[in-house]
């Protein structure tokens, strides 16, 4: 039987993820808090955000805002960024 979670991005109980997908506290924040679904969501988002902002992955600052990103978008009010000039609805 899968994990469920009461995901809190989509405000539902979901399919949780299988193992943790992230390091630290943020990572295990996610593993307990989000959904397979909202996962998959937020590789999409940051995949925007690394192809508009021409970041790299490898860049301690571009790690640095791709983490603040990534906790806004599951565990903020706040909307995480998007360029100025991005038209493509997600």
């Amino acid at each position: 039987m899968s994990r469920m979670v009461n995901c809190v991005k989509l405000g539902k109980e979901a399919e949780g993820l299988e193992r943790i997908t992230y390091p630290g506290d943020l990572g295990k924040r996610i593993f307990e808090n989000v959904s397979k679904e909202a996962w998959a969501g937020w590789v999409q988002h940051q995949t925007m955000l690394i192809n508009e902002y021409r970041l790299s992955p490898i860049d301690p600052e571009h790690r640095k805002f791709l983490e603040k990103e990534m906790d806004k978008f599951f565990f903020s009010d706040e909307v995480s960024a998007k360029p100025d000039d991005y038209t493509r609805d997600q």
